[in-house]
């Protein structure tokens, strides 16, 4: 099959643009940037570099595709995240239908399902709304949970103060999923015939907080790091300090609170809570000490 991959070469676009070329098909990887040209071919893949905000690009790049996986990046924009977000999935929607795209797979999240409380994953629902209204193109929503590599982002807290957190509680569940897991996901889906629209959760585990804390800080050498819960107002204020733009780290916050809540959880676990990923917890440590 002929199928296009957007978003580069990510932490999700490049495992899946080499399991499709391991497969046999035919891929053309969609970069911004004109410096990932050489990595792109070295995989096997044909460059398309553009900007995913001009249609005529995306038009052109999705014209013979017989799929096309869909993602947008996950802050496009220090400001107004979730208006540009939503933008991007409008031109997407609009190079789809002009290129006559039978077949799409987007990366979308858990906590999609909700218009409230799910911070820039409300992006990401405005998104699958409209590709509800796409037609002749059917779509799989890819709902991932909280990617595993956002815990990168704790390490200087840990080592810093010797504690992990968030504004949700040690108690508190949450689906996680490794970008390889995504990625083999992803690739089955793009090569599947549909003619309707559908979910496909996919996550790796689904693990407490207190769980965070306990097996990333054993694979550090800080079996007793704790997990702190927050406030609101501190959590912001500590991304605030770390440098995030303040609509993004608004957005965190509002996302935080949507777990805290389990608005965010809530559709997934109405769905019976699948776990079809392979990468558990205890694997993605090692990952994590190599960080440290």
């Amino acid at each position: 099959m002929k199928i296009v991959i957007t978003g580069s070469l990510g932490n999700v676009a490049k495992p899946l643009a080499q399991q499709l070329i391991a497969e046999g098909h035919t891929i053309t990887v969609v970069s911004s940037s004109d410096a990932r040209k050489q990595d792109i071919e070295s995989l096997g893949a044909t460059p398309a570099i553009g900007s995913i905000t001009d249609v005529n690009f995306l038009t052109q790049t999705f014209e013979g595709a017989d799929a096309v996986f869909v993602m947008t990046p996950p802050a496009i924009s220090p400001d107004k995240i979730v208006e540009n977000t939503t933008n991007a999935g409008k031109n997407y929607a609009e190079a789809l239908k002009n290129a006559h795209v039978k077949r799409a797979v987007m990366l979308s999240s858990v906590g999609a399902e909700s218009p409230i409380e799910n911070g820039p994953i409300a992006g990401l629902h405005n998104i699958e709304k409209i590709y509800n209204n796409v037609e002749n193109t059917s779509f799989t929503f890819l709902r991932a949970g909280y990617f595993y590599n956002n815990f990168f982002n704790d390490i200087p807290l840990i080592q810093n103060a010797g504690i992990i957190g968030g504004n949700y509680p040690a108690s508190i569940e949450v689906p996680v999923v490794h970008p390889n897991d995504i990625a083999k996901a992803a690739a089955e889906e793009l090569v599947k015939d549909g003619n309707t629209n559908n979910i496909r959760y996919i996550v790796s585990d689904v693990r407490t907080a207190s769980d965070f804390a306990k097996v990333l800080g054993a694979s550090v050498n800080k079996p007793e790091l704790p997990w702190v819960e927050f406030s609101d107002e501190d959590s912001l204020s500590g991304m605030l300090q770390a440098g995030l733009p303040k609509d993004m780290a608004n957005l965190y916050v509002e996302m935080g609170r949507g777990i805290r809540t389990g608005v965010v959880q809530k559709d997934f676990i109405d769905h019976g809570s699948p776990v079809s990923g392979n990468v558990k917890l205890e694997d993605f440590a090692k990952e994590f000490s190599s960080k440290f």
